[in-house]
């Protein structure tokens, strides 16, 4: 009974598969980071996001932050593509509505699951107090942030986030069947320059970047005190579902404009 276990896991193992999405993800990643030094409003803001980064880093304690969670990273990457993926991709044939369906269900599963959270975990929601405040107050030094800001967080953050968006994907291929190696590069993807854009100095308001200045405006509003609302992280919908869309004046009224509690007034400015 154990070896026909066994040799079934093995059959599921697709690491080649697994590979594939890996390399995937980098090309589409460098793609697009042409693209963005070829059009002058994205250029624009890779220029100004690169000068504010360069200066942040002459800051020792945020360098070892930066470098700190790269390394972490790289380790959580590297079992999420060897240990979990294989086991979640296919090299079936998928008509194209299908690889859409899929990577919209994929983000927006993510993204309520993380809402939650963001919300009830990392900061107090009314509901649990907020028990993980201390860890996503380092996350919350950066009052102003901008693109690479994203990583300055602390490590049992990256664990829980990158965690969370593979447990997403696991649970819901036992759901819905194995993943297209597309699939996975396309969400990987933008689950990787959502939450970086989202941290954005962004500075274009015309068409056709209002979206991109909206998302961009909306988490700097979320940045600017510990109490503001905007959980969610690939779209709005849910804080506009749940009532925590923060325009800049926080959210529900002054119920929610208290002081931060003890242990998390380490969120000012690194």
């Amino acid at each position: 009974m154990d070896k026909v276990w066994l040799d079934g896991l093995l059959a599921a193992y697709e690491w080649q598969l697994s590979l594939y999405a890996a390399f995937g993800i980098v090309a589409l990643t460098l793609a697009g980071k042409l693209l963005a030094r070829m059009e002058p409003t994205l250029r624009a803001a890779v220029h100004l996001n690169g000068s504010a980064y360069a200066k942040k880093m002459e800051n020792p304690r945020y360098a070892a932050n930066q470098s700190m969670n790269r390394k972490w990273g790289a380790a959580f990457t590297l079992v999420i593509f060897g240990l979990i993926l294989p086991f979640c991709l296919t090299a079936d044939a998928q008509p194209w509505w299908r690889v859409v369906l899929d990577c919209a269900v994929i983000l927006m599963v993510y993204d309520f699951f993380y809402y939650l959270m963001h919300r009830f975990l990392f900061h107090d929601g009314g509901v649990l107090g907020g028990p993980l405040m201390w860890v996503h107050a380092v996350h919350h030094r950066q009052h102003n942030p901008c693109r690479d800001d994203s990583s300055y967080i602390h490590p049992l953050e990256v664990a829980m986030g990158l965690g969370l968006y593979t447990a997403c994907i696991f649970g819901l291929s036992l759901v819905m069947g194995g993943f297209q190696v597309v699939t996975i590069v396309v969400t990987w993807v933008a689950f990787s320059q959502i939450n970086l854009h989202n941290h954005d100095l962004w500075e274009s308001n015309r068409f056709p970047f209002r979206y991109l200045n909206t998302m961009s405006v909306m988490h700097h509003n979320h940045h600017a005190r510990f109490t503001g609302g905007n959980f969610a992280t690939i779209t709005l919908l849910y804080d506009w579902m749940f009532g925590t869309l923060d325009r800049g004046e926080g959210y529900k009224g002054a119920e929610y404009q208290r002081r931060p509690k003890a242990g998390t007034k380490g969120a000012e400015t690194a």
